[in-house]
């Protein structure tokens, strides 16, 4: 049930800011017309990159904040806030590619100095910012150090489901980057918005909590003094 609940909270926070759907036709735009193996190849590398990048840095998230000193209620309280903030920002964008936009930009500028192979772009910018960005590494290290309390079983289990999160997500990047000119056809860019608008409600209670979660332990601590 534990890892479970991890899962699905990973898997609901993620989902918005890797956005599959929206972060293929950013990858369509880039690497243009190509025979459909290239698309594969490529999707291939990027989706085991993605695993393989967010898996360390989910490893790495509490070593990352006892090097800086951070405790886990001030990281639930930043993390929270910025979380909550995005979720709504992409409810009340106006533009129906709202995230996949400022994934676009930050493409354009990455792969404006890039490399001419398409297969030595796969990490970056393909990987690193096109299908996760900054953003996504904030949220991965909030839910990472949530998820680092309690029994040593409980955090093995609420690990397990963050990272079952990563690797379901980036199977779905394999898939929408491999197959992405046929599934552009296929979708409506209005549907595809409206099931992001939905996501994008649920990261909004999600920062929420995780940020009454971190205020409820520092307010507990302070009237105890």
């Amino acid at each position: 049930m534990l890892i479970w609940n991890s899962f699905l909270i990973a898997f609901s926070a993620l989902l918005p800011l890797i956005n599959p759907l929206g972060s293929s036709l950013v990858f369509l735009g880039l690497v243009g017309d190509v025979p459909p193996s290239v698309y594969r190849s490529l999707a291939r590398k990027i989706a085991l990159n993605n695993i393989i990048f967010l898996g360390i840095f989910e490893l790495l998230g509490s070593a990352i904040l006892n090097f800086f000193g951070i405790s886990l209620p001030i990281v639930q309280v930043s993390g929270g806030i910025v979380i909550a903030a995005i979720g709504w920002s992409v409810l009340n964008a106006k533009d129906s590619e709202a995230m996949a936009n400022d994934k676009r930009e930050e493409a354009q500028l990455a792969s404006a100095r890039g490399v001419n192979n398409l297969q030595e772009k796969a990490f970056y910018p393909y990987t690193f910012p096109v299908t996760s960005g900054p953003g996504t590494l904030v949220v991965l290290l909030t839910l990472s150090a949530r998820f680092s309390g309690g029994t040593r079983t409980a955090m093995t289990l609420s690990h397990l489901g963050l990272f079952a999160a990563i690797v379901l997500l980036s199977v779905a990047v394999y898939y929408c980057y491999a197959y992405a000119a046929r599934i552009t056809r296929a979708i409506p860019p209005s549907t595809a918005h409206g099931i992001l608008r939905v996501m994008a409600f649920i990261l909004l209670c999600i920062g929420v909590q995780i940020l009454w979660n971190g205020l409820s332990t520092l307010l507990t601590g302070l009237l105890k003094h």
